[in-house]
């Protein structure tokens, strides 16, 4: 027996949804074994997981599938991006590898060492990250098989103040930062997320972060699978760094629960 938790959970939602709520970034878990290989001590890891985590957008996406009117499938990470980050390529074509943040990171929020110098990722991308990809992928081909599309809304959030690792931090903060793909994104999402998201405050397009996530086996070849990327700015629902949930969750769940609406019909 082990104490740690799944690494995923594929939530299921009602057989005529085609909406996934992907939640990558909430947990904070970290399996023994994997701690063993980050150098930070654990009250440097505590305050790099309050800084690195999406928190509570969990919950957020819990909610907001309690109040739309078709429940919309979830697909979680239980464990941290610090142990590998499902939504990086696993090679390359990475940009944050730049800044030591491939799938598997080897620098902190702050730039400071995280793993060794020469950390061999294979293990964990071996166990972590592939695992991970094929149940999107098969998540989102059972959305295709059922409803003949499949729409993906990523739900992260982002500090109000630029941290150091972030290579485009220099841009927009908007309360809510709409992420898009020139392919999978159709306007149609994104208007209906600007309309779900007004009552929120400002919203914006691809700043501070861009892009969607799409399995690779679908990206820039099915045009019935549709992405949006949904970056909330922290201090519009919770006490930043790593604190507790204010009211502004609620709104912020119905919003994104009147986007999955929109998305449904």
């Amino acid at each position: 027996m082990t104490d740690v938790p799944p690494s995923f959970e594929f939530l299921p939602g009602d057989a005529d949804s085609p909406v996934i709520l992907h939640v990558p970034h909430s947990a904070r878990e970290i399996p023994a074994d994997v701690r063993s290989g980050i150098v930070l001590d654990d009250a440097e890891l505590e305050r790099e997981l309050d800084h690195i985590t999406d928190a509570h957008t969990a919950g957020i996406a819990e909610a907001a599938a309690r109040a739309a009117g078709l429940t919309p499938w979830r697909f979680v990470n239980r464990l941290s991006r610090l142990v590998v980050d499902p939504e990086r390529f696993p090679d390359e074509r990475e940009e944050m590898l730049a800044v030591g943040m491939g799938a598997v990171y080897t620098r902190t929020t702050h730039k400071d060492v995280l793993r060794p110098d020469g950390h061999d990722a294979g293990p964990l991308i071996e166990r972590y990250f592939r695992p991970y990809a094929r149940a999107m992928t098969e998540a989102v081909a059972g959305r295709l098989a059922a409803t003949g599309r499949a729409v993906i809304i990523d739900v992260h959030s982002y500090p109000s103040a630029p941290l150091p690792y972030e290579l485009h931090g220099e841009g927009p903060r908007p309360a809510v930062c709409l992420g898009t793909d020139s392919f999978h994104t159709p306007p149609g999402l994104l208007g209906a997320a600007r309309e779900a998201f007004a009552p929120c405050g400002e919203t914006g397009l691809d700043s501070p972060f861009a892009g969607t996530y799409v399995p690779l086996e679908f990206y820039g070849k099915r045009a019935e699978v549709s992405a949006l990327m949904v970056e909330i700015r922290r201090d519009t629902y919770m006490t930043e760094p790593g604190g507790p949930a204010g009211p502004g969750l609620s709104r912020l769940a119905s919003a994104l629960g009147a986007l999955v609406d929109a998305a449904t019909r």
